[in-house]
């Protein structure tokens, strides 16, 4: 296994804070944590797409320094209406930089989604400070740059996905004991143990019915096609440093045990809670201590019967091909990520079948030519590339 360093275990009490990807589901919820956390934080900015609705809303309860929004008219429009604010407000790509090159934090919360995340990610990194992330693509796609970037900064890297989390608690005191495998949950999602005949009647209005976690649109999607666990696979490999033969993805439908450590000695350690982000994010801005409990605890005597199964790679490919992705490494974790949120898009719209996900999936990694190694210019391209291939 690799150094596990780059998620340092050293006691801080960060109190600034920058939220980036506010008015989305996770940035939502941590605004949440915030409010509830009797003013443990002051958020000095937050940044968002377009929602001016919303981050004026936010502005005003939390009260930042400066915000951002990446339209340039939804700016325009929000600092028309805190004009009666002491806010700077800035706009686009530029003004994310400016946040957070302009305006230090103890933590940047980084709920951003997409491929649009790299670059922030990239320069918070740089500031040396906490990373509460929550943005898969960049790691899937840029792990092999982030995390030599976490060490050489000094920075910490804490991931708030809840499995993620839960092998991060896992490991805490454990870290010169020999990891044999990293356990993954996944709940299976609202179709499992259909057939691929059945599979082909699913419409997005049952695909954004997730049995036990409120998500956005396209992460509830990835959920039920264990397209999402497959990108968690691939982050899992660069956050803990392990083999993709060291991380099984184990089908638990109750969301109970969020992740499992195996070590050398057979020992399992697991990390329980209800499904709640809120808990993974709260420890991600409390760690290493652990704050006052924001989310219901569990109740043993009253808690269902755990169950366990193989993940059905026959009808729900997408997450063999995202090992493929991962072991085959270069740009190939970027054409995956890139073909999965086409077709997902494409699925919402209607212009696809379910099972045609994944056969999107598959036909754009089979086109592609992997470039090894490649620069955050070519992981860039590689997206492009998908984005404008014949078949999308």
């Amino acid at each position: 296994m690799q150094d596990r360093q780059v998620i340092t275990e050293e006691s801080i009490t960060p109190r600034s804070l920058s939220i980036l990807g506010s008015t989305g589901s996770i940035g939502r919820q941590t605004v949440d944590v915030v409010q509830r956390s009797g003013g443990a934080y002051r958020v000095r900015t937050l940044a968002a797409g377009g929602n001016v609705r919303l981050l004026e809303e936010q502005i005003r309860i939390l009260k930042p320094e400066a915000a951002c929004l990446t339209d340039e008219a939804a700016a325009r429009d929000l600092a028309a209406r805190v004009k009666d604010l002491d806010v700077k407000i800035l706009s686009g790509m530029e003004g994310i930089r400016r946040l957070i090159e302009d305006w230090r934090a103890d933590i940047y919360a980084i709920s951003i989604s997409g491929m649009i995340a790299l670059r922030p990610v990239l320069w918070a990194i740089r500031t040396g400070a906490r990373i509460a992330l929550a943005n898969k693509e960049s790691i899937v796609t840029a792990g092999h740059i982030m995390i030599p970037a976490v060490k050489a900064a000094g920075a910490e890297l804490i991931p708030v996905d809840s499995e993620h989390s839960a092998i991060f608690q896992c490991l805490e005191g454990e870290r010169r004991n020999p990891v044999r495998k990293i356990l993954l949950t996944a709940s299976g999602g609202p179709f499992r143990g259909k057939t691929l005949a059945e599979l082909k009647e699913i419409t997005p209005a049952q695909a954004l019915k997730h049995p036990n976690w409120s998500m956005g649109a396209k992460i509830t999607v990835d959920s039920s096609t264990l397209a999402n666990k497959g990108l968690e696979v691939m982050e899992a490999h660069h956050l803990f440093g392990v083999s993709y033969d060291q991380v099984q993805v184990v089908v638990h439908p109750q969301s109970i045990i969020h992740s499992m450590v195996e070590f050398s000695d057979g020992a399992v350690k697991a990390q329980l809670g209800v499904p709640d982000m809120r808990l993974p994010i709260e420890y991600a801005l409390t760690y290493p201590k652990r704050a006052a409990a924001m989310t219901k605890a569990l109740d043993f005597w009253e808690m269902p019967d755990l169950h366990f199964e193989k993940p059905d790679l026959e009808n729900f490919p997408a997450l063999a091909l995202a090992y493929e992705a991962g072991r085959t490494g270069g740009t190939m974790p970027t054409v995956f990520n890139a073909a999965n949120e086409l077709a997902v898009a494409d699925f919402l719209h209607g212009r696809l079948s379910y099972p045609g996900i994944a056969e999107r999936i598959a036909q754009a990694m089979a086109r592609h030519r992997v470039t090894e190694d490649p620069s955050l210019e070519e992981i860039l391209a590689a997206e492009e590339e998908v984005r404008k291939s014949a078949s999308f």
